[in-house]
Order: C-alpha cells, then structure tokens, then sequence
C-alpha cells in the first residue's frame, strides 16, 4: 500500500496555483493507492475574523474564496481523472484510489460564520467548495481517520481545551499510534516502536503552496514546502518519501 499527503495548499484569490497541476501529475505518475488531503485546502480569507477592519481585508469576498478553491480543485484533479480514464489496448486502467479529505480550521470558517449569524444558514455551507463532487470523502474538522492503521486529521489536540499537538515526538507519546497532521508551518518527525517491535512514525507534514503569508515575517515564511508519500504501509509502519515544491517544480513543471 502506498498512501500520498497533500498539506495545507490554503488556496485564495491571487495566489499561484500551478503547483497542484504538478501534483496531480505525479499522483497519477505514482498511482497512490490512498491520496490525503489533510484540510485547509482553502483559505477562506474573506471569513477571517482576525483581519476585520483592516487594510488588507478590502475587496475579500465569499464567491471569490469559493470560485478560487474550486479551480484548484479542479487543477489538481484533471490529471488524476485523465490517467484514470486513459485506454490502454482499448481497456480502461484500474486505478481507482481512495480520497479522504479532513476538514481544516479555515474551512470551518464556513460553519462558524453561520454559528455566529443564523441568517447565513443555507446560503454558506461546507458543500459550495465541492470537495464531494470532485470524489473526496470529506470528514469533519479535528475527526480522526485511521486508515491502514495510520491516523490523520488536520491536527491532533491534547488536554480539556484542546490545543494542538505542535511536535511529532508528543503526537507518539499521546497516542502510541503513527499519526499524520497539517495545520502548523515547516516539518516535523519522529520514530517509536510498539512492544512487539513494529514501528511507529508520526509527522507535522507543513505546508503545499507558493505564497508567502501577510502574517509571516521574512523568516518565517522560509519553511518546507512539499507533498509525501508513505511507501510500504503496514499496520501503521510506512517508510516516508518527502517531495519538496521545489522537486516537483523541476519533475512536472517544464
């Protein structure tokens, strides 16, 4: 088994998005047999409450986060679906992977915006991103997926407030289980064995987008940018395969 992690691509209204042009193609290159995406996938800028009265929230607009995030989709997806429908000896392929997608705190932003103002319920929903249509199977914000005995959500909490998990070494310690999440900037790894000598591995995966973020300094927004793919899936024990932006640039970008 061979399962590929998409990080937050946060996709907005005038940022690139070739870099998912290039994913799809090395997905449907590699033919994964699971392909996840861990959340944020949009960014939802327009729902954002920290940046209300600025600047730079002017002209930000709910139809055009959605517009965005659908293109995007649409982007990654075409060269998946092409390869999948392509003949060979006038057969169709058989690759069929499975698509879970786990919901991030910016795509909730939907759901909170109606919370806050009942008005708004029916005319914003999660559905309008069209993750569903596109054949994803979406689960919801901080849900935990097992799959092949690996777990996966947008992040991992711990204590009664439920803060994130920010370090691969503590998702191994809370949950004695290979733990896969998104959310936080830059990279993080760690390894473990169970008692009966089979391994554990938990990563932060970091990030899949082009832009630099308006809330990041010029530091900090020099952090890892990639996708994953975990080779040999068993029980929980996979052997990981990072792929840098900058990698799949040189592989699928010409």
């Amino acid at each position: 088994m061979r399962h590929a992690i998409i990080p937050d691509v946060q996709v907005k209204p005038n940022v690139p998005l070739d870099h998912l042009k290039w994913c799809g193609e090395w997905l449907a290159d590699k033919k994964p047999d699971v392909i996840v995406c861990l959340g944020d996938f949009a960014d939802m800028e327009s729902l954002s409450s920290y940046d209300v009265g600025k600047k730079s929230f002017e002209g930000r607009r709910y139809t055009k986060d959605i517009e965005v995030a659908r293109k995007a989709m649409d982007i990654l997806m075409k060269p998946i679906r092409q390869e999948q429908y392509r003949l060979i000896d006038g057969r169709r392929k058989r690759w069929n992977p499975k698509l879970i997608l786990t919901l991030g705190n910016h795509e909730t932003r939907i759901n909170k915006a109606v919370d806050n103002d009942s008005k708004l319920e029916g005319l914003l929903r999660i559905e309008d991103l069209g993750y569903e249509e596109h054949g994803w199977e979406v689960h919801p914000y901080l849900q935990v997926i097992v799959q092949d005995g690996i777990c996966y959500s947008h992040y991992f909490t711990s204590g009664v407030l439920g803060r994130p998990v920010t370090s691969a070494r503590m998702l191994l310690q809370k949950h004695h289980m290979s733990c896969i999440a998104g959310h936080q900037q830059g990279r993080d790894i760690a390894y473990g064995k169970r008692a009966d000598g089979s391994s554990m591995t938990s990563i932060i995966s970091g990030s899949f987008y082009q832009h630099d973020e308006a809330y990041l300094n010029a530091q900090t927004n020099e952090h890892w940018h990639g996708c994953w793919m975990l080779n040999e899936v068993n029980n929980g024990s996979f052997d990981e395969m990072p792929l840098s932006l900058n990698y799949l640039k040189r592989k699928y970008g010409g």
